[in-house]
């Protein structure tokens, strides 16, 4: 993941990438995008036809990357079962990212369980990175107390 580009890189996978919470598979596809960014695991964004939308509503949260543009964000809500801010989209990324466009990616640890094929996933250590840490990343990765600076 040190290897990893700056500015981040996206690519296709087809792995199965699913998402859960409230006890409900809320997203599950094959057609992700992965960003790969130097001291980064990778975020995986999902497009919203693979995602049952009933389940996310828009919030006025927005962020900004240097290279991706400004985030909008959603709240997940299954039931009584809610959380806040728990994934974000680029309605307009910045050039160079329009595959973006649209796409969703969740934080894994605001969600039951986020898994890569049949792997579940550990979160990104802060509350602001979003990437999803499998057996064949190595870190350490920026998030973690004494990172911001890296």
């Amino acid at each position: 993941m040190w290897d990893y580009p700056r500015p981040p890189r996206v690519e296709a996978t087809t792995r199965r990438v699913h998402v859960v919470f409230g006890g409900v598979v809320i997203a599950d596809t094959r057609r992700a995008l992965r960003v790969l960014e130097t001291s980064h695991p990778p975020a995986y964004y999902l497009p919203p036809d693979d995602i049952q939308m009933a389940y996310l509503a828009p919030t006025s949260q927005r962020s900004f990357c240097e290279f991706k543009g400004t985030a909008g964000y959603y709240t997940v809500q299954v039931g009584e079962q809610r959380a806040e801010n728990a994934a974000w989209f680029y309605a307009h990324p910045a050039p160079g990212y329009e595959v973006l466009a649209g796409y969703i990616a969740f934080y894994p640890g605001r969600m039951d369980a986020c898994y890569v094929d049949d792997e579940r996933v550990t979160a990104q250590e802060g509350d602001f990175y979003g990437g999803w840490i499998t057996s064949e990343i190595v870190g350490p990765f920026k998030g973690a107390p004494g990172t911001w600076g890296w």
